[in-house]
């Protein structure tokens, strides 16, 4: 990966100007198209399989009138007066005639019809209309609702006497997120934190162009992806947060790294090569893990949060490939222009007495002069903050959640005052009643059984539908949408369906916006705990991978918990207990929205495997090179914490402006995620994780053997790459093998060979032999690029080893004597292929002598062999006059 993208940095800066044209017309391409072809968001929330989501896909089929959204149109006549009175019956049913003509309207219900009760208030203040439409929520057309708005005030006219008609309904609302003046705000913060940290104006603004062009390009390909499938209108704006949070921040990282290279006097397109291929590999790495975890939201299995998880991880993704292409582009396009300014004499030589980095240095000393009691006050600390989210409870946002002053939210506070919290969300219970010969007294029979249920307030509508065949008994709570007493209800009413099944032969269902909002809620909460298997196990494997240890996986995992946790309990606090909530604007507390929780486990996860990674492997690099594990803590820690600081700010700031005038979808999940980075940047990463280190020692490094042997290895931080600009002059251009201090462990940790030392000519044959197990085999493998778990350096055909094994074994030839028939015959063919190296393995069992003949020969030919035996002495007469024999220590031998 590393070597890959030192080559992709170093091609970026050399075509940098073709780099920021072609990202320049991707923009354009994705925004125009967007704008064009968009088909808008669509924020009807459905859950296959589910009772209410199947009864409403059927009544969409059979009673097309109830299926779609709905308006209502609220009359309230003042103090002392009635609704009642023969005057304003007439107006209401004059306005319901004309609404009746109003294109997209499915029906609409008087309130002093026949049949109908419930419909007014009971102090009789207040009459409800109510107006079915026969599109979703999406397909709704202004002009339908200026059609209605126009006869509410008509009405209001008509009636007179200070009435006023009051237009709302799920029609009406409006949940599509809009960007705010505050969002500015978190980009302004971010500025000045760029500022402070490169004092450069120039890498200050790079990181939030990029960060601006990324959300751009994702934001319109989303868009653009509304022509094949419905996407909600909080996809976009969850895109829009997370790709500027992690634009800046991937942006950041290459930065720094590529300043501190240049402050060490490195050239710029070397240094803009190797940033991007260090600082890079992290990247990929962060970003990597977050779009994992996003598009892990799909084990939910709700095609909603599905979409949402893509539209994020797509965000993100273009932050990660802009911060490798685009960034190296402009550093290259900066030039010299970055390169720190060497501070004056005087100000030099106060620097030797005053070591910049006191205050990080004065942190991690803090936190690990006792660790096991930082480890306890953090844990107890972060425990205690996460109690309020034992009574976090998930709902789907209502009009309780618009905006205060808005069309939908003055009539959902209207309805709840004259009618009930209940009539804002009411439930629809659906009769197969196919086979009655009564169909208008069966609806009734069950009507009337559902008016004596408790936490029913009322049933303002039962009827069977045109065709006699499916029945609708419209139920009202007591309680709000969002409450535990309308959930128990739901579950009281689909408990009733065998009764009912049979006393009447019918069968029920419990749907509507409610239930489906109580279904889908329901199903998000069961997700959970999958989804946090999966990313605590994804976690595990990824920072094993890296990190090549057990406990920094398990301490990393933990202190992700104990972060998600305190975001929960912050978030309960807020939106669900109502402390802070005026301060913050929030219109409506008792709940959190439903997919709150998994956006949140899946989002922090990448940003706290980010900081993870640059904090720690900082400290790992430390310890591999010294060996000791405290004086690796603080020299880790000082050296990234100035960059984890300023990447935690940012993304803090970033995520905070989303939440002062942040809609009721995208607050809450703004809030968790500002208080989860926090939390998670300053109180885990930065205080914990040191502290739990300095508990652990040296035995928080290391993996088993095997373990070891069977994870794959991620070199986030580049150092394969080190390793290889290390021996990239090493060995010249005449040698085909160049080893040192070659060693290779067994499962147990015994050697099975090591130490060894190898310079072998181009045309020479290098023998390996020794009787038993003594690594001959084991070695030549090592040589071949197939055993890529050995120690020390190795180059063989100029490639470095094991960073270019797979490529490696495109030029060598492994033949294994044993089970081939004609070694020499594969040989010659592997050479005729152009194969740099032949390497015949147990040569010394071809006993044939026309074979031993055959292979004399080609091992005479001008060519590069390894060879390996017991005995060297039995295969003397094979050998050409250049050869090396490695014998049965294993050690160098002697050159004939």
């Amino acid at each position: 990966m590393s070597s890959f993208l030192y080559r992709l940095g170093r091609s970026a800066a050399r075509l940098r100007v073709l780099v920021v044209a072609i990202w320049v017309l991707v923009l354009a391409a994705a925004g125009g198209s967007a704008v064009v072809f968009n088909h808008g968001t669509d924020d009807t929330f459905s859950i296959p399989g589910s009772e209410s989501q199947d009864a409403l896909d059927h009544l969409g089929r059979v009673f097309p009138e109830v299926s779609g959204t709905s308006a209502q149109l609220v009359l309230v006549v003042p103090d002392g007066q009635q609704v009642g009175k023969a005057s304003t019956r007439t107006a209401v049913a004059s306005a319901v005639k004309r609404i009746e003509k109003v294109d997209q309207v499915a029906t609409v219900v008087d309130p002093f019809g026949s049949g109908v009760s419930g419909a007014v208030s009971c102090d009789g203040r207040a009459a409800l209309i109510a107006v079915p439409l026969d599109v979703d929520l999406a397909q709704v057309e202004p002009s339908t609702k200026d059609d209605l708005t126009g006869i509410a005030n008509d009405l209001a006219r008509t009636v007179g006497n200070g009435a006023h008609v009051y237009t709302g309904g799920d029609a009406f609302s409006n949940k599509v997120p809009k960007l705010s003046p505050t969002e500015g705000i978190g980009l302004g913060i971010a500025l000045i934190v760029l500022l402070l940290m490169f004092r450069s104006m120039i890498a200050a603004v790079m990181p939030l162009a990029t960060a601006v062009l990324g959300v751009g390009i994702s934001v319109g390909l989303i868009f653009l992806a509304t022509v094949v499938t419905p996407i909600s209108s909080t996809a976009p704006m969850l895109a829009v947060m997370l790709g500027l949070a992690v634009g800046i921040d991937y942006a950041l990282f290459l930065l720094s790294r590529h300043r501190d290279q240049l402050a060490e006097g490195l050239d710029v397109d070397e240094s803009v090569a190797r940033a991007t291929a260090t600082a890079g590999s992290a990247v990929i790495f962060a970003g990597l893990t977050v779009v994992i975890a996003l598009l892990g939201l799909t084990v939910a299995g709700i095609p909603f949060l599905t979409t949402m998880g893509v539209a994020a991880a797509i965000a993100v993704a273009f932050a990660v490939t802009i911060a490798v292409t685009l960034i190296p582009a402009l550093m290259a396009f900066a030039g010299d222009r970055l390169r720190p300014r060497a501070p004056k004499a005087k100000k030099a030589r106060k620097a030797l007495r005053l070591p910049k980095p006191q205050i990080a240095r004065a942190w991690v000393r803090t936190a690990t002069k006792v660790p096991l009691l930082t480890v306890v006050i953090t844990v107890v600390g972060l425990a205690v903050c996460a109690i309020p989210a034992t009574d976090l409870r998930l709902a789907l946002p209502d009009n309780g959640s618009e905006e205060e002053g808005s069309a939908a939210r003055v009539t959902y506070d209207v309805v709840s005052e004259h009618f009930g919290p209940g009539y804002n969300g009411p439930l629809i219970v659906t009769a197969d009643i196919i086979q009655s010969t009564d169909p208008v007294g069966l609806v009734n029979k069950l009507a009337a059984e559902i008016r004596t249920m408790p936490g029913v307030a009322a049933v303002p509508l039962a009827t069977p539908n045109p065709k006699g065949d499916t029945g609708i008994i419209q139920v009202v709570p007591t309680t709000t949408a969002d409450s535990p007493q309308t959930e128990d209800l739901v579950k009281r009413l689909r408990g009733q369906e065998q009764h009912f099944l049979d006393t009447y032969g019918t069968r029920t269902a419990v749907t509507g916006i409610t239930a489906v909002g109580i279904d889908v809620s329901a199903k998000l909460g069961q997700a959970l705990v999958p989804f946090g298997i999966l990313v605590v196990g994804l976690s595990l494997i990824l920072l094993a991978m890296v990190f090549r240890s057990i406990w920094v996986p398990l301490k990393a995992t933990f202190g992700y918990l104990l972060s998600v946790g305190a975001a929960f309990g912050a978030t309960s606090f807020v939106f669900q207990q109502g402390h802070l909530a005026e301060t913050l604007h929030v219109a409506h507390t008792g709940s959190v929205i439903s997919f709150l929780p998994i956006i949140l486990m899946g989002v922090l996860f990448g940003l706290a495997m980010d900081y993870e990674v640059f904090l720690v492997s900082r400290i790992r690099e430390d310890y591999v090179h010294h060996g000791d594990p405290q004086h690796a803590i603080e020299s880790g820690f000082v050296s990234a914490s100035r960059v984890v600081v300023a990447a935690a700010l940012i993304m803090f700031a970033v995520f905070a402006a989303f939440v002062p005038e942040g809609s009721a979808t995208i607050k809450p999940i703004a809030f968790s995620l500002a208080i989860g980075v926090f939390v998670d940047a300053f109180v885990v990463r930065m205080t914990l994780v040191p502290a739990v280190l300095a508990v652990l020692g040296k035995r928080a490094w290391g993996l088993p053997p095997k373990l070891d042997r069977a994870l794959p290895v991620f070199d986030a931080e580049g150092d394969s790459l080190m390793h290889e600009l290390r021996l990239a002059d090493w060995g010249g251009v005449d040698e085909v093998i160049s080893a040192w201090e070659l060693t290779l462990d067994d499962d147990r940790g015994h050697p099975i060979y090591h130490d060894v030392e190898l310079h072998v000519p181009r045309g020479t044959t290098l023998v390996l032999h020794g009787y038993g197990s003594v690594g001959k085999s084991a070695l030549l493998f090592t040589l071949a690029g197939r055993v890529t778990k050995h120690k020390g350096d190795l180059k063989v055909l100029g490639r470095v080893l094991p960073q270019h094994s797979h490529a490696l074994r495109r030029d060598v030839h492994i033949i294994r004597c044993r089970e081939v028939a004609d070694p020499a015959a594969e040989a010659a063919a592997a050479l005729a292929d152009g194969v740099g190296l032949v390497l015949f393995d147990d040569v010394d069992v071809v006993l044939r002598t026309d074979a031993r003949d055959a292979l004399r020969d080609v091992l005479a030919r001008d060519a590069s062999y390894v060879v390996s035996c017991q005995d060297p002495e039995r295969i003397r007469d094979l050998l050409p006059t250049t050869t090396q024999l490695f014998g049965p220590a294993p050690q160098l031998a002697e050159v004939h």
